[in-house]
């Protein structure tokens, strides 16, 4: 018996894949990471803020104190007052002595879009040193 020459070249499809190139990829890959995961790490350069120097106390006589009710209403040293009144009350009070200081208390049913409204307010009058007052928690 004679064979044909198209009967030794069938195509055979090809069942399986061939994982060899991708683990190859892979392993490179992970060399990579390898390597440069450690210079990264210390390639960032930060100088921290150190903590000797103490801040300088507020004088109390300066201080004013902008509270936030939790019926909505602010009050600028016990007095009821407009949040797009507070802005400018507060630059009058600094333009005539800058070493004023703010201390912001809230009620914690205030939002804190509220908060961030009337903090704005503060830092848009100028005054340069801001505090906020909380509550310590019970241990």
């Amino acid at each position: 018996m004679r064979r044909r020459f198209s009967d030794r070249h069938q195509l055979h499809t090809l069942s399986e894949l061939n994982v060899t190139p991708l683990l190859d990829l892979a392993f490179v890959l992970l060399i990579i990471f390898m390597i440069t995961t450690p210079l990264m790490e210390n390639s960032t350069d930060l100088v921290l803020p150190s903590g000797e120097a103490t801040p300088s106390p507020a004088n109390m006589d300066k201080v004013q104190a902008v509270a936030l009710h939790a019926d909505g209403r602010i009050t600028l040293n016990n007095n009821d007052v407009a949040l797009d009144e507070l802005g400018p009350q507060l630059a009058g009070l600094v333009t005539r002595d800058a070493e004023i200081a703010v201390l912001i208390r809230s009620h914690n049913a205030q939002t804190v879009q509220n908060f961030g409204d009337v903090l704005d307010a503060v830092k848009r009058s100028g005054v340069k040193r801001i505090g906020f007052v909380s509550t310590p928690k019970e241990q």
